[in-house]
């Protein structure tokens, strides 16, 4: 396949419908389905091998700790109202942390190559950042608008509430795992954004030293166990896309293709002639 009709196939893989035509009418009876088709869309690229493949479920576990907050656990009962509260700040802060981290590494990988062409990648996972916090705030609407209203209308927004708090704790789940789509960017984006994620969300904790009623060490290993499995988890999978595949995070994910001169026909005498003339 030559280059231009490899970037035709580029081209038409990037502008595919959003999701891989598996929903059906039968899927929203079961939102984890849902889920899977409008977080972890048909462009995000899967994993390279079964071990980072391993790699990245481990680090959505821990990042799944992260968000729900362990004490949930520890502390016992907690309301789905409340999962999903927690949901909707975690995207909160997603949404200052990424654009952040995402435009550092913009200007380390401008040294490779021209970032424009990302530009529609990153849009798509900007949509896929919208689109998770728009539904947690929509399930956080529909619990308070039950609470306001009568026994009829509560019951049907509340089973409406719970198909919404289902529907974002397993979107929640899918984009630990690919981080808002931005392996489509680069594959090493996913777990450095997980770990400034943990990170973020525990500092906070340490500083304000909230160790929510948990004595100072089991405090302290609850709040710092998260973040820290997440990094050695994401120094794992880094490692091993580097050593495995060439790709690394300072890389340009897509860099610029160098130039071809041109070949010219060498001067060779054609029955003692020029061919050219003279």
């Amino acid at each position: 396949m030559n280059t231009i009709a490899r970037g035709r196939h580029v081209g038409s893989a990037h502008r595919r419908n959003w999701t891989d035509g598996s929903l059906t009418a039968g899927s929203f009876l079961k939102p984890h389905h849902v889920a899977r088709a409008v977080f972890h869309p048909s462009w995000i690229p899967e994993a390279l091998d079964p071990t980072v493949e391993r790699l990245k479920r481990a680090r959505v576990v821990m990042g799944a700790v992260a968000a729900l907050g362990v004490y949930s656990f520890v502390e016992g009962g907690f309301a789905w109202d409340e999962l999903v509260k927690n949901a909707a700040t975690a995207s909160l802060v997603l949404l200052c942390v990424t654009p952040l981290t995402v435009g550092v590494m913009l200007l380390v990988w401008r040294r490779g190559g021209p970032v424009r062409r990302l530009g529609a990648r990153l849009l798509d996972s900007l949509k896929l950042l919208a689109l998770f916090i728009a539904s947690a705030f929509a399930a956080l609407g529909l619990f308070a608008a039950g609470d306001m209203l009568g026994t009829g209308p509560k019951i049907v927004l509340s089973a409406l509430g719970l198909w919404m708090a289902f529907f974002v704790i397993a979107g929640a789940v899918r984009l630990t795992g690919n981080f808002f789509g931005t392996a489509a960017v680069h594959r090493c984006l996913p777990p450095l954004l997980a770990t400034v994620t943990t990170w973020l969300m525990a500092v906070p904790d340490l500083v304000t030293s909230d160790l929510h009623g948990l004595g100072r060490g089991l405090g302290v290993a609850f709040i710092l166990g998260a973040p820290v499995t997440v990094t050695a988890i994401a120094l794992l999978e880094a490692r091993r896309l580097s050593r495995r595949y060439g790709i690394r995070l300072t890389a340009h994910p897509a860099p610029r293709t160098p130039r071809t001169t041109p070949a010219y026909p060498q001067y060779s005498a054609h029955n003692g002639r020029n061919p050219y003339g003279a």
